[in-house]
């Protein structure tokens, strides 16, 4: 995808990859992790979300997802995971 200087450390930016759009986080606790691009509730794009350790809460209706395994949150109002995909950092 290029360089992880692209994502700064506490956000997420979105990518197209073989047509899929997913958002890559940086979390400023450190890793990288990769999930699908939108809010299984209202398609809100999660790479506008606020993200505190792994958890990224929808900028629309504050759905909240643990990054690292894509489990909704209990706050959710209602059932939602999220797709994640396996990221690699390479030299």
């Amino acid at each position: 995808l290029g360089s992880i200087l692209q994502i700064p450390p506490g956000e997420g930016r979105e990518f197209v990859i073989a047509g899929q759009r997913i958002t890559v986080f940086r979390p400023r606790s450190g890793g990288l992790y990769a999930t699908q691009a939108h809010c299984p509730h209202r398609q809100g794009p999660l790479a506008e979300g606020i993200i505190g350790g792994t958890t990224v809460i929808c900028p629309y209706h504050a759905w909240k997802f643990d990054v690292s395994t894509g489990k909704g949150l209990p706050t959710n109002p209602g059932e939602g995971c999220l797709r994640t995909y396996p990221v690699r950092l390479a030299e």
